[in-house]
């Protein structure tokens, strides 16, 4: 781990560092905050959307003053690998800032963008050996990281507490957004998407490990109803008769102003299940 800067922030330290990950053959970027105290600490991982960085989270949400009430660290990635010869596209919605949490396998994408491998093998490994956290940990995110992780932790569900997210792509397979990027990363073959997909995952039973999923949803989000759609995850949750709740706010945005707005909830949900 390089530490590239720290700061003092609601009584513990919140250090901007970067490591090299094994996964995506780059440097990866991110954020660690431990509240105050020795440690080790349980800790959230928190997965950005499209366009963000390390930073976004990081600077706009909020959030330490709560983690530090409730003793947990946050750990606050780069959405994907970046640098010279990394492929890219001129969209905002695929390429570098839009890594959609899955390992690609279509060219020219798969040799660096191998996102899924990162944060439940290499992100671990490296925060837990560089700072005082314990092997208890939680994952949540917004919009694409709110498919991240809500996907991650059922695919991975021995290695989350628990997980919730705001205003997540609930089905990726079902959406502008998610059709353009699991076909760019993943290829045409529809089947091999739906494992990546956060609805039909809870339909087949996958988020059985977890007591509760939360969500919270902006009623005012311009992107509701054509990429969002969380009442499909409301469905998928009836069928298997899993425990989700999905929170409208009345008039909120897809902004960290909405996120700023419930983070110490989240903070307090997954602390709970920490403990």
């Amino acid at each position: 781990m390089q530490i590239a800067k720290t700061h003092r922030v609601a009584g513990g330290e919140l250090a901007y560092t970067s490591h090299r990950s094994a996964s995506t053959g780059t440097e990866m970027r991110l954020s660690v905050f431990t509240p105050p105290g020795t440690g080790p600490f349980p800790y959230l991982i928190w997965l950005s959307g499209l366009t963000c960085t390390e930073d976004n989270f990081t600077t706009k949400a909020g959030a330490y003053a709560a983690a530090a009430q409730h003793g947990v660290a946050i750990v606050a990635p780069d959405t994907s690998p970046r640098g010279e010869g990394v492929a890219d596209d001129p969209a905002y919605d695929l390429g570098q800032g839009a890594g959609f949490y899955v390992d690609a396998t279509q060219a020219p994408w798969a040799p660096h963008f191998k996102m899924e491998s990162y944060f439940t093998r290499d992100l671990i490994v490296a925060v837990e050996a560089a700072f005082p956290l314990a092997p208890r940990r939680s994952i949540f995110g917004h919009s694409m990281g709110g498919h991240g992780a809500l996907t991650l932790a059922m695919r991975h569900p021995q290695l989350f507490k628990s997980v919730s997210a705001f205003s997540p792509i609930s089905s990726p397979t079902r959406c502008p957004w998610g059709e353009k990027a699991l076909g760019a990363y993943l290829g045409s073959d529809r089947d091999a998407w739906r494992a990546h997909d956060a609805a039909l995952l809870i339909e087949a039973g996958k988020a059985a490990a977890f007591d509760d999923i939360l969500i919270d949803q902006g009623t005012g989000d311009q992107f509701l109803s054509e990429q969002l759609k969380p009442e499909l995850l409301e469905e998928a949750a009836r069928k298997a008769g899993q425990k989700l709740r999905v929170r409208r706010q009345d008039g909120y945005d897809h902004s960290y102003f909405f996120i700023a707005s419930f983070v110490s909830e989240h903070v307090a949900f997954h602390a709970a299940r920490l403990a």
